[in-house]
């Protein structure tokens, strides 16, 4: 749900999640929440109560744009909003929500936020990307339908292509190399020309420990 839909169908119709759509695993749809406005200006927001500077996101053209998605699902579907006041969104709910539901819901607020009662009547639960803000939440959205749906069986050729990537057991992802084998005086790791295939997964294993104590001490300390 967005003010944008068209930016943000053009991004998730490319690359993996593009063919992922094209092959039937995945589908996106954005629903421009203009369309249930119920005035002529198609309005979609208004100033705030007890005041204060911008506006607010109505409720109501929020509110019909969702019920209109579920009436169509045939059933009330799990409901996300993007804020900066939600829980930090990592990997463990990108494999939460792929495996949990069927279908999901993104809201994308505007302005200075959204009609706190469209989230209590609609809302199950509200995700950030970071502490910080950013203008709009279509690109945290993307991130985290990007995040999901890349888990979706089928979308990515293999498992490994995520289970072996940063976050997905707690590790950062060990250094990755290819052609040449030297680059302005860089040179491959030997292990990694030796063939010898237990070798590499124990340097992959230490690279990663230690990229994660280094980097991420944070992780570390939970391994």
């Amino acid at each position: 749900m967005t003010l944008f839909p068209d930016i943000v169908g053009d991004m998730l119709c490319e690359s993996v999640l593009g063919r992922g759509q094209e092959r039937g695993f995945i589908r996106i749809e954005c629903w421009q929440i203009r369309d249930f406005s119920a005035n002529k200006q198609k309005q979609v927001d208004d100033y705030p109560y007890g005041g204060g500077r911008g506006a607010v996101m109505l409720a109501q053209p929020l509110y019909d744009c969702w019920k209109h998605i579920c009436d169509e699902a045939g059933c009330r579907v799990h409901t996300i909003i993007m804020s900066p006041c939600g829980k930090v969104f990592n990997q463990a709910d990108a494999r939460r929500l792929q495996q949990g539901f069927g279908r999901l819901i993104i809201v994308c607020g505007r302005y200075e936020g959204v009609d706190e009662r469209f989230i209590e009547e609609c809302v199950d639960e509200e995700l950030s990307i970071g502490d910080f803000v950013v203008t709009g939440g279509e690109i945290p959205a993307m991130a985290v339908a990007d995040a999901v749906c890349r888990l979706v069986p089928g979308v990515l050729p293999d498992e490994e292509c995520y289970t072996d990537e940063s976050h997905w057991d707690g590790l950062l992802e060990y250094p990755q190399y290819t052609r040449p084998e030297v680059w302005r005086d860089r040179h491959v790791p030997e292990v990694l020309l030796s063939g010898h295939h237990e070798r590499i997964k124990q340097w992959r294993r230490r690279e990663s420990l230690e990229r994660t104590r280094d980097r991420r001490p944070d992780m570390f300390d939970k391994l």
